[in-house]
């Protein structure tokens, strides 16, 4: 047989979700999104986001947004700021989706962000986001 040609590392395994019934189990998903994406040590975020739950693992903040409301331009901005003060990346979960004025913020500030599914699989609701899954944390 011919020895087929290496192309870059070897593909992660498929996500396994955890079905989202309370915002534990939102930030849950969110954490292990992470870890699949390849973030190690995830824990509560020192610093508590305005709105939702904050995690942080080494070189990035998340914000896991388990409300019913879309995420709004302030509550993008806010995880980008507190980003910026701990020189991390960042990425933003929500349950709800996030309102027209968060994605174009989003887009302009360099925040991937995700739409938490109720089956616990992240849906990437930005370019960013689909960035980020195809490169890895």
């Amino acid at each position: 047989p011919v020895p087929r040609p290496r192309t870059g590392p070897a593909p992660r395994a498929a996500f396994q979700p955890v079905t989202i019934r309370t915002a534990r189990d939102a930030v849950t998903a969110a954490a292990l999104y992470l870890r699949w994406l390849g973030y190690r040590d995830i824990r509560r975020a020192d610093q508590r986001p305005p709105s939702g739950i904050g995690l942080a693992a080494r070189g990035i903040v998340a914000q896991v947004d388990p409300t019913v409301r879309p995420a709004s331009l302030r509550d993008v901005e806010c995880l980008w700021l507190t980003a910026m003060t701990e020189s991390a990346g960042c990425v933003y979960f929500s349950l709800a989706g996030y309102e027209k004025d968060a994605r174009a913020g989003a887009d302009s500030l360099g925040v991937p962000l995700f739409v938490l599914d109720l089956t616990g699989t992240p849906q990437p609701a930005n370019s960013l986001a689909d960035e980020l899954v195809a490169s890895g944390g």
